[in-house]
């Protein structure tokens, strides 16, 4: 039994786009073709495009997970009992961020103050305020941070939500037009790498391309900045960069 490419977006919940996409660099090539020359999948293909979504959502760029699916040397179960034990890690560490979240639910209700340790301890070695406090340091006598404090001072809760759905969503854009294979330097990420310089326009302080390149190069060369980006999507980081280099030098 076969299926249509629409058939089995429907049933993995992916896009027909993507399936073109993986069969265009050869990660999940469908066993047949209709008369038309249309593609038709085998359940031996449902199979494989399981083990890449799995990978897909553990964070693996794809050129690995190809790498890993056409190994030889690894059996189908190997890829199951890697993929359990990297699902039960992440399984893990949700699960203490939950129990986190629930203590300080029940601590706010019985008005009960958390000591710092119990209230950071999920986080591990992470300082919330370490990045106020470093950039104050570092760019505190500058026209941007100054203008930036301005503008943050006149925010309120709502601007603030607004304001980070908005960035969210321009990074989730960056980081399917990466997914999708766009090259850093097309018009589609340009674009996108325009679209975050503008959001900080907008929001924070006057960005020009030569203070947005100087943040690209940061994204990678600050691991912090790179660790921010690589949660998004692996190798978001340098395509963030390379985006925003080619954007610059196209509006130089």
């Amino acid at each position: 039994m076969s299926y249509s490419v629409g058939q089995v977006a429907g049933f993995a919940g992916v896009t027909v786009r993507t399936l073109h996409h993986y069969d265009e660099i050869g990660l999940l090539v469908p066993s047949e073709r209709s008369h038309a020359g249309h593609r038709r999948y085998s359940d031996d293909d449902l199979d494989r495009l399981q083990q890449v979504l799995f990978y897909r959502e553990l964070g693996f760029p794809l050129d690995e997970v190809a790498a890993l699916l056409d190994d030889p040397e690894t059996d189908p179960r190997e890829h199951l009992r890697r993929q359990h034990e990297l699902l039960t890690a992440r399984i893990t560490k949700l699960q203490e961020m939950a129990a986190a979240v629930e203590t300080a639910m029940e601590a706010k209700k019985m008005g009960i103050n958390l000591t710092p340790e119990e209230k950071f301890e999920v986080f591990g070695d992470h300082d919330p305020d370490q990045y106020a406090e470093e950039v104050e340091r570092r760019w505190g006598d500058t026209d941007g941070y100054k203008e930036s404090q301005r503008r943050h001072a006149s925010y309120t809760k709502d601007d603030w939500k607004r304001i980070n759905d908005e960035f969210t969503a321009v990074h989730a854009h960056m980081g399917e037009l990466l997914d999708r294979g766009v090259a850093a330097d097309s018009a589609e990420a340009m674009d996108g790498a325009e679209e975050h310089r503008r959001f900080i326009s907008r929001h924070h302080y006057e960005c020009s391309y030569e203070i947005h390149t100087c943040l690209g190069e940061m994204y990678v060369a600050d691991e912090r900045f790179t660790a921010f980006y690589e949660a998004i999507r692996p190798g978001l980081a340098v395509f963030m960069r390379d985006a925003i280099l080619a954007n610059a030098v196209r509006n130089s």
